[in-house]
């Protein structure tokens, strides 16, 4: 891949022969040539003097500059006002051909249909709809109960300023929760469980008020909580209740929104400054989502630290790579000079976050960072890159793109270029590469580039027996237990401890437990482990208001390596701590181990040998099924890994032809004869480049690498009777000088060549990266189109007075080959036509 530092410049171009077949300084113009390069000259010339003669009128006659700025407004304005207008037509056009697709894609998401309408993948569940709406009052009082009893003594207890906090009045409404689709999964998991996804959706009228500290209130009037909770029911078993153990948790944070009242006072209090939905999410993530999650045991034999905390499905690490024709966000002269942007990305999981480096002023930034995720669940976890260009004030959104780590599990690796939602255009690259987790030492393999060899899960259980504060500690070393006297008078409370866990410089915190003597955390955590040997687990114990340490325990992680399926599972004494002072937690390393792709199965390419084409002074071109062999393997050279499928093959086969199609350097030969159509001079450039003889720039004729891709999609609109062609980017073109290349793609529905019938891009400037996005129609039946062939040709745009050609790759698509009416988006490598490829 290109990195995001080839940009490229570009220039005006009118015509796609301009230049194209002026020949070396030895050769000779043919007249068709000549006419041509006249033709572009007068274009050129006529267009300098539309641009630039309002300007010299306006001097002239000596008006105010303001005038010539009032006329850019106003086709400025047009322009974005056309622009506009065009982009609701093509969305018009777009939905009149894809009806259907858009439609069921609008009822999966909103799942606002009739009960008798259902997909194969979600279900609708009225009748669960039904029992929510029947219990809700019952719910209501459970709540109710919930938040004023150990809610309440917990909030109590969480801060000195909310020592009086109560709540006054709880009431959650007339409005249930409601389940707007559900999924169940039962061929893709163990025999022994069932998984649910349940899509939830609440928008109720609850009504909660508190007294925070009097005079201060607050309360809550209204609640929209979106998202989609994964119900687990494992084990599966063969007496009643059927089911071990239920476990229930987020996939991926959800959506809140509150309505607050009496917000004025609570913003006054110290306790409620930093509230927000956000840090309600924050609250609701560390319970609920993965890698936490809510567990409940139906049996006394199943395990809560089984249920609550697994062993994570396997690692997948990350490359933010780069990016490639982001959005423009810092404007200048009020949005009408557009500037560039500072971007930066954020990868999030569940709720694991990390932010990159911000790349200044650049719409093509590289970061090749590395980051590393641990999957829990895989399908269901998804990966979330999110663009911003940084500002002063306020960041702008550039663009995001998530992605099911379930594909990166059934993949292996993946190096794609992703597009970005919600953005006009961008393009984001990620390499991506699945970690499977083993518990032989034999395969630990320490990484030198500093990416992990290996992962610590750590179930943090509870503690026993913790001294109050740490004077108790210090007493307790220098005197031994406690005199009689002592125990009598002094009254110190149970500590509020949590616990800290570091491996170096990444630490972790679990929750706080108050006034405990023996505290219970039940959490769950997992560390990247670089270094085996030299490495070790530090585990404090400490107390919430001072942070005082109460105990530390260190676990050398060579320990692991040594004993049975490297896990430690008891209780071990707390060092600098009570006399009895323990604390239980499970420790389990895992290898990471890197997986190999799948074999692609890939039928050979059936090519029949086509009947030579021969015309006036040519020669014959045959394809053999020996060149389709060797293009192919090229072919999958190329592509990009995972991205190969049987369509491509088939692409593969199509650019063999094109490759044969596209004859030697021979005197006024056409690839097809078609004198009965087309005059001589209105054939246009590229054709003529055949037989003219223009030469190529050295640089390109040296070249022994590939020319590049080009990614079209064709398909056939039935309803309005056209062939649509979208010209969606290029990558790895030849760069055409030390900046880049300045590409534009010219089409043909060939026999047509007449200049008319000539379909072009714009031109994208300096870059081997090209994203287009340009959509062309030609008016032609589903039949006729099924007997033509379409001409591609990349370019590099160029002045005038070049004497070298223009073309940067070709292609020839067999429209008989591909379907037209399902359509197909696929890669097709570009050549140069009388050049020969080395091998």
């Amino acid at each position: 891949m290109s990195s995001a530092g080839q940009m490229h410049p570009s220039g005006p171009a009118e015509g796609a022969g301009l230049g194209e077949s002026i020949c070396g300084s030895a050769e000779k113009l043919s007249p068709s040539a000549v006419n041509h390069i006249m033709m572009e000259f007068l274009f050129y010339f006529l267009r300098a003097i539309v641009v630039f003669y309002p300007v010299y009128l306006t001097g002239y006659l000596g008006l105010s500059i303001s005038w010539v700025l009032l006329c850019m407004m106003m086709i400025t304005w047009w322009k974005k006002n056309r622009a506009w207008k065009d982009v609701r037509i093509g969305t018009a056009i777009d939905f009149v051909d894809n009806e259907k697709n858009v439609i069921n894609k609008e009822l999966q998401s909103a799942l606002q249909m009739a009960s008798w309408v259902t997909f194969p993948d979600v279900e609708k569940v009225g009748w669960v709809n039904k029992v929510l709406e029947q219990a809700w009052p019952f719910f209501g009082m459970y709540m109710e109960k919930l938040l004023k009893g150990s809610i309440q003594s917990s909030i109590r207890l969480s801060n000195p300023a909310l020592k009086t906090f109560t709540f006054t009045k709880v009431h959650f409404g007339h409005v249930p929760l409601r389940i707007t689709g559900l999924r169940a999964y039962t061929h893709e998991v163990d025999q022994r469980e069932v998984i649910l996804d349940l899509n939830i959706c609440y928008d109720g009228d609850v009504d909660i008020d508190a007294d925070v500290k009097p005079p201060i209130t607050a309360g809550v009037k209204g609640l929209k909580l979106q998202g989609m909770i994964r119900v687990i029911l494992e084990p599966l078993i063969g007496q009643a209740p059927l089911v071990g153990g239920v476990t229930f948790f987020f996939i991926r944070r959800p959506t809140l929104q509150i309505n607050w009242t009496g917000m004025t006072n609570v913003l006054d209090s110290a306790a409620f400054s930093s509230l927000s939905e956000e840090t309600i999410i924050d609250i609701i993530a560390s319970l609920m989502v993965l890698p936490n999650r809510m567990s409940f045991p139906l049996i006394d034999q199943v395990k809560v630290d089984q249920m609550r905390f697994p062993l994570p499905r396997g690692v997948v690490r990350v490359q933010l790579v780069e990016a490639r024709d982001l959005v423009a966000k810092d404007t200048y002269m009020l949005g009408m000079v557009k500037g560039k942007s500072d971007p930066y990305a954020t990868l999030r999981v569940g709720n694991r976050q990390f932010k990159s480096k911000t790349v200044k002023e650049n719409l093509y930034p590289t970061w090749n960072e590395v980051f590393e995720f641990v999957v829990h669940e895989a399908p269901g976890q998804e990966l979330e890159v999110e663009l911003y260009d940084e500002d002063t004030d306020k960041d702008d959104f550039i663009g995001r793109y998530q992605l099911d780590f379930g594909e990166v599990k059934k993949e292996k690796v993946m190096d794609e270029w992703f597009p970005l939602e919600e953005v006009q255009n961008g393009e984001v690259h990620l390499k991506l590469q699945w970690l499977s987790l083993h518990a032989d030492s034999s395969l630990l393999k320490e990484s030198t580039n500093g990416c992990a060899c290996a992962m610590l899960a750590v179930y943090l259980d509870n503690a026993s027996n913790l001294p109050k504060d740490h004077s108790e500690i210090t007493h307790h070393h220098k005197h031994g237990r406690h005199s009689h006297e002592e125990r009598l008078t002094r009254r110190v409370a149970n500590p509020n401890s949590y616990v800290e866990l570091s491996i170096d410089e990444d630490v972790q915190k679990s929750k706080v437990v108050f006034a405990s003597k023996d505290p219970v955390w039940e959490e769950g955590f997992t560390f990247f482990v670089h270094n085996v040997k030299t490495q070790q687990l530090i585990v404090q114990v400490k107390e919430h208001d001072k942070k005082t340490q109460l105990g530390v325990l260190n676990l050398p992680l060579t320990r692991l390596l040594n004993i049975s399926n490297m896990t430690l599972d008891q209780r071990l004494q707390l060092e600098r701590s009570g006399a009895n002072s323990q604390i239980k937690l499970k420790a389990t390393l895992r290898i990471l181990s890197e997986e190999k792709p799948p074999p692609k199965i890939v039928p050979d390419p059936q090519v029949k040998p086509q009947t030579p084409q021969t015309n006036q002074g040519g020669n014959a071109s045959v394809s053999t099924p020996s060149v389709a062999t060797s293009s192919s393997s090229a072919l999958s050279s190329n592509t990009t890994p995972g991205a190969q499928t049987p369509s491509m093959v088939r692409a593969a086969n199509s650019r063999n032809g094109s490759n044969e199609d596209y004859p030697a350097h021979t005197s006024h030969m056409r690839r097809y004869d078609s004198h009965s159509l087309l005059s001589e001079n209105s054939i246009a450039s590229s054709r003529f480049d055949l037989s003219d003889g223009a030469s190529y720039p050295d640089a390109i004729r040296k070249h022994q690498g590939s020319f590049g891709e080009i990614q079209l999609t064709v398909r056939y609109a039935s309803l309005r009777e056209k062939l649509i062609i979208l010209v969606n980017s290029c990558r790895n073109l030849f760069p055409c000088n030390e900046n880049g290349t300045d590409a534009y793609v010219r089409l043909y529905l060939l026999p047509d060549q007449s200049w008319r019938h000539r379909k072009r891009t714009h031109v994208k400037r300096r870059t081997i990266n090209p994203v287009f996005n340009d959509k062309f129609e030609f008016d032609v039946s589903l039949e006729e189109a099924k007997s033509r062939k379409l001409d591609v040709a990349v370019k590099n745009n160029r002045m005038f007075h070049t004497r070298e050609r223009k073309d940067i790759g070709m292609v020839l698509i067999d429209l008989s080959q591909l379907d037209l009416t399902k359509g197909s988006t696929e890669w097709y490598e570009l050549t140069i036509p009388g050049l020969k490829k080395s091998s």
